[in-house]
């Protein structure tokens, strides 16, 4: 299955360099192209990109208030955002997740690993760039914001003691083949537990379910 990516960031030269990596890529192609964040929430909607490679910094509409905005629109349930920017500080990551972002990386890392990173997304998991950590994401998650958490705090109750042990884990930044070695269990199994999770507390993604669970109390920057 090819992977539809769209591309939004104002600079005409890097979206030409992303669009032949990623066209390179037997498993992936460019579907479109966004210089303004509205021009990406647009073509979110006309082109059904399974991921958008979202910039932060763009005119009209930034990235983030476009992710939001995507994350947001029941029609585009299934589009995908991952983050990349050179604004790589830990304010933004916090607010990239509250918008709805799956990953975020910085446009420091190599392009085999950009490729990874739109493959990882487009699967349903969530991925931070190495600087992006659980303690400073849950500092900035503690702050006053939308209560996308609280509001699914009590859906918590609805969760069974395993599934909740995994959203703990995922929070603490586990895959799911590590989640399976900590828990004894397949990884298909670790992976059908946070997917359920997921479904019961309305997470879009692993990013979101990480999001709720620091935001609802069941992770803690201590990882308490």
């Amino acid at each position: 299955m090819t992977i539809r990516v769209l591309l939004a960031d104002d600079q005409a030269l890097l979206r030409g360099t992303f669009r032949m990596l990623i066209d390179s890529a037997s498993d992936m192609e460019v579907v479109a192209e966004a210089a303004t964040g509205r021009e990406a929430v647009d073509l979110a909607r006309s082109h059904r990109a399974d991921l958008v490679l979202m910039d932060i910094r763009m005119p009209d509409l930034d990235g983030l208030a476009a992710t939001r905005l995507i994350s947001e629109d029941e029609d585009l349930a299934g589009v995908k955002v991952l983050v990349l920017t050179t604004f790589e500080n830990d304010e933004y990551v916090a607010e990239a997740l509250r918008a709805g972002a799956s990953g975020f990386l910085g446009k420091g890392i190599n392009p085999e690993e950009l490729l990874d990173a739109i493959r990882v997304v487009a699967a349903g998991d969530s991925l931070l760039s190495p600087t992006a950590t659980k303690a400073l994401i849950a500092r900035f998650l503690a702050q006053p914001a939308p209560p996308l958490g609280r509001a699914a705090a009590p859906q918590l109750a609805a969760l069974t003691p395993r599934e909740r042990e995994v959203v703990t884990l995922v929070a603490a930044g586990l895959s799911n083949d590590e989640i399976a070695e900590r828990l004894y269990v397949t990884p298909l199994t670790a992976k059908t537990h946070a997917n359920r999770a997921m479904t019961k507390l309305g997470a879009r993604d692993r990013a979101q379910l990480v999001v709720i669970a620091f935001q609802a109390g069941l992770a803690r920057p201590d990882g308490a």
